[in-house]
């Protein structure tokens, strides 16, 4: 019996903070997992641009009130639903997840959360568990599960070798090739096929 957990931005909706340096100019905002592996140091630079340019937190709601998923991504998604069990393991926090979860059908989704002062500021913010997408793993092969991995960036990695069998959806060539033992796929399809070469092993 399969299950398969996957990351969130990059694989099924475009990343939220660069949308967010998009929509407000500010350039520093632009890094992601995809460009830095320690997720303390993005998420400290982030906490410091925030503060630097007076950003809240329901200004980057309303840049994620307008990101709309992927082409292909719900229709991907229904069908994970009705072959497997699927779970999203994201680093994105509820406070932002919400828009984007009802666009995609609301898989279940293991996330972490931001602590928000009395003036909206993002002041800080709360993983659920320390390296929790490689623990969601652990978890599910616990119960018998074959564990299939999604990822994309850097952030995905200790999860993608905890998995049974894992691919790389859409991830920038750094990470591809620091990583090359894990299958690449750029298309929707290319990866149904790949799953479904994974379910009947």
């Amino acid at each position: 019996m399969h299950a398969v957990c996957s990351d969130l931005e990059g694989i099924w909706v475009p990343e939220v903070w660069i949308n967010v340096a998009k929509t407000t100019g500010i350039e520093e905002l632009r890094l992601t997992t995809r460009d830095i592996k320690d997720y303390n140091e993005l998420m400290t630079h982030r906490l410091k641009v925030l503060k630097k340019h007076g950003l809240k937190l329901k200004d980057i709601q309303e840049v994620i009130g307008k990101i709309k998923p992927l082409d292909g991504a719900l229709e991907m998604i229904n069908w994970l639903k009705e072959m497997t069990r699927f779970v999203v393991v994201s680093d994105t926090f509820v406070e932002f997840a919400d828009p984007l979860m009802s666009q995609l059908g609301r898989p279940l989704l293991f996330c972490n959360s931001l602590t928000v002062d009395s003036n909206n500021n993002i002041v800080g913010y709360n993983l659920r568990q320390k390296d929790q997408k490689r623990k969601v793993i652990q978890a599910l092969k616990s119960l018998n599960y074959k564990v299939i991995a999604i990822g994309d960036s850097y952030n995905d990695i200790s999860m993608l070798k905890e998995a049974d069998k894992s691919i790389l959806a859409n991830p920038p060539e750094n990470v591809i090739k620091d990583y090359p033992e894990f299958p690449v796929v750029h298309e929707y399809e290319k990866l149904k096929e790949l799953l479904l070469e994974y379910f009947d092993n």
